[in-house]
């Protein structure tokens, strides 16, 4: 066949919607509104075979004519012109084009439609009807569709129709089809969309005409139609019985007339908001389209369930996905709950995320008052830090930094409520199952990986428990969600399955799920506006089995009872009562309930049915409000926090705080503690008394050397931590500038940034030097404060007169020795160099301070190595951009008043070098250009720790040979022996 050209200008173009028959076409616009115009264009000239109405029969060949058409041009984009009208049947009649082929041409060609020569008035016919004339001749001539010349042919072409369950449910045994095809995949062709969720279709091969509505979802109601509208557009064919081409065509019904008959009818009802365009929606999707079929189930009234998929390119899409998604259905629970538990997921996210983006019938949607904002980061993994009750977790987000305030997210289990725990300090008792709820989930929760799903928040009451509220005070916004335990096989006795992967969903065993099923729990009957839990039905199942069971709150036996006695409520002299039966047995097995601080924790004891305040034994955390305490609590929330945990109770303190030792999976946890550099151990408590006191001390070095937190700014070979805290509060550190090095460890300082040495400074700058007096007119005495010009930079300086020369002075070179007050220098200077100073100037105390370095022995300037000593002392000290630390660890007063260089109150000082990061004191130890004094008034605890650290200094110092030690150990001297022990039998 020679094919036809297609137009060019002045056509119309659209899409083809549906197909009627072999010759009947419905064609919407080519436009952006949200439903197109549409025009039901009859081929011009064609007759094509009737197909059946409901009971009857069709003509032959008018299903495959039907067929032939559909499969040609449906959803296809087409070009057309009306060619003429029929005004007395309200039809029109045109030629399309598919491409540049004329769809008349191509159904008469292949034998589909007879050709109607003329109709009953001028100028109703085909502008190609000489084409379709020429064609048909050719289709009769080779015997092509219904001009097949095959005997029977024509009898083998009519379907056999079995009754139509459309109007008589008693025609379908329905509960028969879905028996038959449970789980399988039927095909079928949508003949009619009733409204956005309810199709009629074909069911091939048998075609059975049934209605069925999709599957967990509801779009808007069509409302009722007008009595006047009987025939569905599907049946609209000619009304000739024997294909005579002057028969009338059957009349139909315009838009304009339906609107209008509706409109007049008393039992109409109008569309539903949205309601025409969730119809066009799936019209434009599935009417007459192939579409797969699976039957889900059947209602009370035996309409069929189903969920109906339809082609997508090379993919088949789910109609109801498609629906909720752009907000033109709802979702609905009863028949939701026939679907696979993936499939129902899927739609609540679809409808959720329609609501939050107010699509169609959502536009005026408005989250009930009692719902927050969306959840952010819906989704996340972690492990469970704490079980706070039977219905709410806490779970330290993995995504979120150790130590951040937001690392620990509080999870409420989504639409299940557990038996309250109660507040004993508002005398309030656990209701029954409440801590067998709480010890069911803690068992098999804490310290494990779980995925965490958030679905929504509320604002509940703090009465009431999760009921919404509207504005209370007495009110909190809570976030609710599912948790999924990861575990790669079934919790041991847990009446459960593991849900599988679902796209983005999580994988592993529903928490809530788990407490329902062992009736720990309930499941909330939520309002129809109310968000709930995406696998409410699993829920509502296990909460099922558990009432058949007869489990837990369901369960006819009396709840268990547990009296536990709070001795942290009690008195102390309480607590003291209950030592000995806390120490009757070596370790007790316990479970750490609360962490009060890092070193600090409430403990049960199921054995003693009590619950104590525990403390480790000489190790502590810095308090509340201090740097690194709520560091150490999140970790010990990390790591032991409602575990399964050992305890050695030694003593009870005055507050009834039990004293001790604490083990998790055999390993002692002030270790954890100590190692992270988050605690201090304290040997005033008694080193013998504590159980692995070796690997405490262990792990406290190891955090000094790496200087971790509290050790930040630790200096090796200084010694502050070990002491009690009222003796470490007594020592002073100073800020200081060395100024001076003497021989034998000794030293001056100016106290840096003093205000007293920037006054000074001020002062002296602002005087006005003299000429040098006459000689008489001055005399200076032995002890008297004056100016003296410092021979190494010419500059005057506050001095005191140490010796004078014999008699009288006669000459401007007569020498003085002066000692300078402020720097700790001494030198002998010429009479002319000297000048009288103004009281006011005079009367501040000399700001060099005398000091000597603590624990050690540095050999003075006459010994050996006394001056490589102070060499070294004073290449590391003396400067003033070097930032020091003196820590006074004692004061001596024996030097008597200050008279001069090397006298006067000794600070005993421990100098750290804080940009090195060491103190002088170990350096010089280590240099061998000192050894350690063990003079017995260093014997306290704390200074002999802090002798037995620097020891290691010393010792390397004697391994190498270096300086003091080159030949071997040196003899102490008689001053660093103790005294020999008196004998008794009174006073010498």
């Amino acid at each position: 066949m020679a094919a036809s050209t297609a137009p060019t200008s002045g056509w119309l173009r659209g899409k083809v919607k549906a197909v009627l028959s072999g010759d009947c076409l419905v064609i919407m616009g080519s436009t952006r509104a949200e439903i197109p115009p549409e025009k039901t264009i009859t081929l011009s000239s064609l007759i094509a075979p009737r197909l059946a109405r409901r009971g009857g029969v069709d003509e032959p060949f008018a299903w495959d004519s039907r067929e032939y058409l559909r499969k040609l041009c449906i959803g296809k984009d087409v070009t057309f012109r009306v060619d003429y009208t029929v005004p007395s049947i309200g039809r029109e009649f045109g030629s399309v084009f598919l491409g540049d082929k004329n769809l008349a041409l191509l159904v008469v060609s292949e034998g589909w439609a007879k050709v109607r020569e003329q109709g009953q008035q001028k100028g109703e016919a085909s502008p190609y009807l000489a084409d379709l004339l020429r064609l048909e001749d050719q289709a009769k001539q080779q015997g092509l569709g219904r001009w097949s010349k095959v005997p029977g042919a024509s009898e083998a072409a009519i379907r056999d129709l079995p009754p139509s369950a459309i109007g008589d449910p008693s025609n379908l045994d329905a509960m028969g089809l879905l028996a038959a095809n449970k789980g399988r995949t039927m095909q079928g062709i949508v003949e009619q969309v009733r409204d956005g969720s309810t199709v009629r279709v074909y069911l091939l091969p048998e075609f059975q005409f049934v209605q069925v509505f999709v599957a967990g979802i509801q779009s808007p109601s069509m409302g009722r139609r007008a009595p006047v509208e009987t025939v569905v557009e599907s049946e609209v064919t000619t009304d000739e019985p024997n294909g005579d081409a002057s028969a009338e065509p059957r009349p139909q019904l315009t838009s304009a007339q339906r609107l209008a008959a509706s409109t007049t009818s008393s039992t109409e009802v109008s569309p539903d908001p949205f309601g025409r365009e969730a119809k066009h929606f799936t019209e434009t999707r599935v009417l007459n389209r192939d579409v797969r079929i699976v039957l889900e189930g059947v209602d009370k009234f035996s309409n069929l369930i189903g969920s109906l998929y339809y082609p997508d390119g090379d993919s088949a899409t789910d109609l109801a996905s498609e629906l909720v998604e752009n907000g033109l259905a709802k979702f609905v629970e009863w028949s939701a709950n026939m679907m696979e538990e993936d499939a129902k997921r899927k739609l609540k996210t679809a409808e959720l995320k329609a609501k939050r983006d107010r699509l169609r019938i959502w536009t005026n949607y408005v989250p009930p008052v009692t719902n927050s904002k969306a959840i952010h980061d819906q989704n996340f993994t972690g492990k469970v830090v704490e079980v706070v009750s039977g219905d709410c977790i806490i779970v330290a987000d993995d995504a979120v930094p150790y130590g951040s305030p937001l690392a620990e997210r509080r999870v409420n289990l989504s639409s299940i409520r557990s038996p309250k725990l109660g507040n004993p300090r508002r005398d309030e008792k656990p209701s029954p199952y409440a801590r067998e709820a709480r010890e069911f989930l803690r068992t098999r929760l804490i310290g494990r990986q779980v995925n965490v799903s958030m679905e929504y928040s509320r604002k509940v009451s703090m009465a009431d428990g999760p009921v919404p509220t509207a504005g209370t005070a007495d009110s909190r916004v809570m976030d609710f969600g599912s948790v999924f335990l990861v575990s790669s096989s079934k919790v041991e006795g847990d009446d459960t399955t593991p849900s599988p992967a679902a796209g983005s969903q999580p994988a592993g065993t529903n928490v809530a799920e788990l407490v329902i099923a062992r009736g720990f729990g309930t499941v909330i009957r939520h309002r129809d506006f109310e968000e709930r839990s995406n696998y409410y039905d699993s829920l509502l199942a296990a909460e099922s089995r558990a009432i058949s069971g007869k489990k837990g709150i369901h369960s006819a036996k009396d709840p268990p009872v547990m009296h536990i006695t709070d001795l942290l409520t009690t008195s102390a002299k309480k607590a003291k009562d209950f030592l000995p039966f806390l120490q009757r047995s070596r370790r007790l097995p316990a479970v750490l309930e609360y962490v009060l601080s890092g070193h600090r924790f409430k403990l049960l004891i199921p054995k003693e049915t009590c619950s104590i305040a525990f403390s480790f034994s000489g190790v502590r955390c810095p308090g509340r409000g201090e740097p690194y305490s709520e560091e150490a609590i999140a970790l010990m929330r990390r790591k032991i926090l409602q575990r399964d945990v050992e305890v050695e109770v030694e003593t009870v303190d005055r507050t009834g705080t039990f004293l001790g030792s604490l083990w998790e999976s055999k390993t002692n946890v002030a270790v954890t503690l100590l190692e992270a550099g988050l605690a201090k151990l304290q040997t005033s408590f008694g080193a013998d008394r504590i159980p692995d006191i070796h690997l405490l001390a262990q792990a406290e070095q190891s955090a000094k050397r790496q200087r971790l937190k509290i050790w930040e700014n630790y200096v090796e070979g200084q010694e502050i931590a070990n002491g009690s805290a009222a003796e470490s509060k007594q020592k002073e550190v100073l800020k200081v500038v060395v100024t001076e090095v003497l021989g034998g460890g000794k030293f001056y300082v100016q106290t840096a940034g003093d205000q007293k040495v920037v006054s000074i400074q001020q002062q002296l700058a602002t005087l006005n030097i003299q000429d040098a007096p006459v000689i008489g007119s001055f005399n200076p005495k032995k002890g008297d404060i004056v100016l003296a010009q410092f021979s190494a930079d010419n500059s005057w300086n506050r001095a005191m007169i140490v010796n004078t020369p014999r008699g009288a002075v006669e000459s401007p070179t007569d020498n003085f020795e002066v000692f300078y007050i402020d720097y700790g220098n001494q030198e002998i200077v010429p009479y002319s160099r000297l000048r009288p100073i103004d009281p006011s100037v005079s009367s501040a105390p000399g700001l060099a301070q005398l000091c000597s370095l603590a624990y050690i022995k540095v050999p003075s300037l006459e010994e050996d190595f006394g001056q490589e000593a102070a060499e070294y002392l004073s290449e590391h000290t003396l400067s003033s951009s070097k930032e020091l630390r003196a820590m006074i660890e004692e004061r001596d007063t024996s030097g008597g008043k200050v008279k001069g260089q090397g006298t006067g109150t000794v600070l005993i000082v421990t100098l750290v070098d804080v940009e090195a990061g060491s103190s002088i004191n170990a350096a010089m130890l280590q240099e061998g250009l000192a050894r350690l004094e063990r003079r017995k008034r260093w014997d306290t605890k704390e200074r002999q720790t802090a002798l037995d650290q620097l020891e290691e200094f010393q010792t390397k110092a004697k391994r190498e040979r270096l300086k003091m030690w080159q030949y071997g150990d040196i003899q102490s001297d008689d001053e660093d022996s103790a005294p020999p022990v008196r004998k008794a039998g009174g006073r010498r």
